[in-house]
């Protein structure tokens, strides 16, 4: 059972896929609301290794293990989170008329009771990851 959502955002997929792409950028917008990072590797290369820790709003330290499966530049991202709880997260941009881009963002975890019993915290964090998504992108993206 996948966790999906999307989001448009107003510049082009190469805007988007650059707030991945960059990882001091990276750092500054992944994540749910309130959350700060501090990245050990991010080896953004297909079959790259990503370990960071996320320090959450209630002081607490999350540790996460991930390794970029697969990299289609400005159209495809896909992160196989080896850390539990495991999933995988597949981010698909996809250009529109007018130059925004679609996002689309599905996330399914390899154990069922897991997802559903973290369902509650996931879904806002997954819309709150792409508000800080879209925040970071029109941030660059405005002021060229």
């Amino acid at each position: 059972m996948p966790f999906s959502t999307s989001r448009v955002i107003a510049a082009e997929p190469s805007a988007v896929f650059a707030a991945f792409q960059d990882p001091a950028r990276l750092a500054t917008w992944w994540g749910p609301a309130g959350f700060t990072n501090t990245f050990n590797v991010c080896e953004f290369t297909p079959g790259g290794t990503w370990s960071f820790v996320m320090h959450g709003p209630d002081g607490r330290d999350y540790e996460n293990e991930s390794i970029f499966s697969s990299i289609e530049a400005s159209s495809k991202i896909v992160i196989q989170h080896i850390s539990k709880p495991k999933y995988l997260l597949c981010i698909e941009l996809e250009p529109t008329d007018g130059g925004s881009t679609l996002v689309r963002w599905e996330q399914t975890f390899e154990k069922e009771k897991v997802a559903e019993g973290i369902r509650h915290i996931v879904e806002p964090a997954n819309e709150e990851n792409l508000d800080r998504l879209s925040a970071e992108v029109l941030r660059l993206h405005e002021n060229n």
